[in-house]
């Protein structure tokens, strides 16, 4: 995006925040449901910085603007936003409170949109700003009175899914939330998330780019009856007699007058303070209503998947990783030859999956990244991003798959010609971290924080680290990063449980030269060791070779080894049966034993 379309934007937001009696804005990457992924429409912070990530928070003010993003996009930012025009921060050394009040004035009013704030956030920016006498506003965004050319809302159909390939009816899933509302005193909960509303009801859509949802929302109640907000286009005959008659259906516009209603009957309501938005909260309060905070009821039991699910994920994981490993095959003969650059990687590995005739989408768009692109944990490819690919270097490429029964994500990092010493050392080290999560026993309450350093130490061991999460949790068919759980350094309440899904993606990133990152996905099992505890461990479901040109040998344990071939050996077993010619001789040799 030219510098001066940005400077353009900004001046048409400050003109906006003229007219509405505002100093300031903020603009976070997130819509009315709190998701990461949002639809064009939501896109307002890209709009308004051209920043292309997932996570970050922009705040604009009559004369400054800064912008706010993790370790992932450290080096992107810089890429893609124009310094002169934002101030970088960092989001969690110096965030967007933070820097409010050290520039925020006596007087000036700082506004922000109550549907893409939680109740938290919105607390503690007031009090941060009262102390320079400074006012937290909610108001109409600005970013869409400034946006003339917004996108709508999407509106793709909904379509209901198939008994075979979700293991229990929703009339069995309102039962269970049902129970789980009364369990906490309540006699209703709000429903905001877009993948809890989609595996609550057993259906699907497109309304956002590569997680098969739909724009609503929902309100259950203590007896399993609930109401879906959904625009009214989108209700066909068959989604009616799909969710039958235990279930109402309103105009998506009406959602906050149902959440009033229930004020003014006097209900006592559940609400997750971490996802529903300050709007939210705002309407039961001036209602009346006796609000419970807790997490959304659907978050745990969508998280725990079912023997159909987990069958249906498995099976979906194998022909993604035939797909996979046919585009490492083919990136074998043809990155070594120069030509090659990451946009023809990109398409290519989309091709192989679409080989298999049963992709209906990407799991989010993949990162195909040579050399220095490869240190941007989420680099996003662009026509002006492209690189070649190089002999004697590093390529990096993360990627997945939407099939009606599973979601896929995997990353695989490969050397083309010689990588160096280093490098080797490094992508040894990340896999030593990836082996030792992937067969690491852990007792029943663990949370992922304490499973996190096992998959750190190798790194730790040479004084070295990567700045993200080592595991997020994933959906079936559904969001390839879903909560509540994760495994990561930062604190979460959450216990893994068998059923649930999570991926193992330990990393190293060497800015402006490589990057390498090792991910598949797991399963949380029982593991019956014999001892006094209940204990669980990992399943390993994706399947694709790993490069053995990539490690130095005399790094790995004789169990590490072990691990690496039995893991091969598996990797030979189930694909294969899907795979012939070339490639195939291929694979066998690429998971020959060390």
């Amino acid at each position: 995006m030219p510098t001066e379309n940005i400077a353009a934007r900004l001046e048409a937001v400050r003109a906006a925040l003229k007219k509405q009696g505002l100093d300031g804005f903020v603009i976070p990457i997130t819509d009315e449901h709190a998701s990461e992924y949002v639809a064009d429409y939501a896109q307002r912070l890209a709009w308004i910085s051209n920043f292309k990530g997932s996570a970050g928070t922009g705040v604009v003010m009559v004369d400054k603007a800064a912008i706010f993003v993790d370790g992932r996009y450290t080096i992107q930012v810089r890429q893609q936003v124009d310094g002169a025009l934002f101030e970088y921060c960092h989001l969690i050394d110096n965030p967007p409170i933070k820097w409010l009040k050290t520039q925020a004035k006596k007087g000036q009013k700082i506004g922000y949109d109550p549907f893409l704030h939680t109740i938290g956030w919105v607390a503690s920016a007031k009090k941060a700003l009262a102390t320079k006498g400074a006012e937290l506003v909610a108001t109409d965004n600005v970013i869409d009175a400034a946006w003339d050319d917004q996108p709508g809302e999407p509106n793709t159909p909904v379509t209901p899914r198939a008994d075979k390939y979700v293991g229990k009816s929703h009339q069995e899933k309102r039962a269970q939330i049902a129970a789980a509302i009364r369990e906490k005193d309540a006699e209703a909960a709000i429903i905001t998330q877009l993948d809890s509303i989609a595996w609550l009801f057993n259906f699907r859509s497109q309304d956002v780019n590569h997680t098969p949802v739909s724009l609503a929302f929902a309100i259950i109640d203590g007896n399993g009856h609930a109401t879906l907000y959904i625009d009214d286009s989108k209700v066909s005959i068959e989604l009616k007699k799909h969710l039958g008659n235990e279930i109402g259906i309103a105009p998506k516009h009406e959602f906050l007058d149902g959440v009033r209603a229930l004020g003014k009957s006097g209900k006592i309501v559940l609400a997750d303070p971490g996802t529903a938005s300050s709007a939210i909260f705002d309407a039961l309060t001036e209602s009346g209503a006796q609000i419970v905070k807790g997490l959304d009821p659907v978050a745990l039991p969508k998280a725990t998947k079912n023997d159909v699910e987990l069958d249906g994920t498995r099976a979906a994981h194998i022909r993604d990783g035939a797909a996979v490993a046919k585009f490492l095959h083919w990136f074998s003969i043809e990155a070594p030859g120069g030509g090659l650059d990451e946009m023809a990687a990109e398409k290519k590995i989309r091709e192989f999956r679409e080989e298999n005739g049963d992709l209906l989408d990407l799991s989010f768009d993949t990162i195909s990244a040579a050399g220095p692109n490869g240190a941007l944990c989420h680099y996003k490819l662009t026509p002006e991003t492209n690189l070649p690919i190089l002999l004697n270097s590093v390529f990096l490429i993360d990627s997945g798959g939407q099939y009606i029964d599973g979601t896929t994500d995997i990353t695989r990092t490969v050397a083309v010609g010689n990588p160096g010493d280093e490098a080797r050392d490094r992508f040894t080290r990340v896999l030593k971290g990836h082996i030792a999560l992937a067969t690491v026993k852990f007792p029943k309450g663990t949370v992922g924080t304490e499973l996190d350093s096992f998959a750190r130490r190798p790194l730790w061991d040479a004084g070295l680290d990567y700045d993200h999460g080592t595991g997020h949790g994933v959906g079936v068919f559904l969001a390839v990063h879903e909560g509540p759980g994760r495994i990561s350094k930062a604190p979460n309440p959450i216990a893994l449980v068998p059923g649930m899904i999570y991926s193992n993606e330990p990393g190293y990133y060497k800015a402006g030269e490589y990057g390498i990152r090792i991910e598949n996905l797991v399963i949380v099992r029982a593991e019956d060791l014999g001892g006094e505890q209940e204990m669980m461990g990992l399943e390993t479901i994706t399947f694709a070779p790993i490069d053995k040109n990539m490690i130095k040998l005399d790094l790995l344990t004789e169990g590490e080894k072990t691990w690496f071939n039995d893991y091969h050996a598996e990797v030979w077993e189930k694909l294969s049966p899907l795979l012939e010619g070339d490639a195939k001789d291929w694979v066998q040799e690429a998971t020959s034993p060390l």
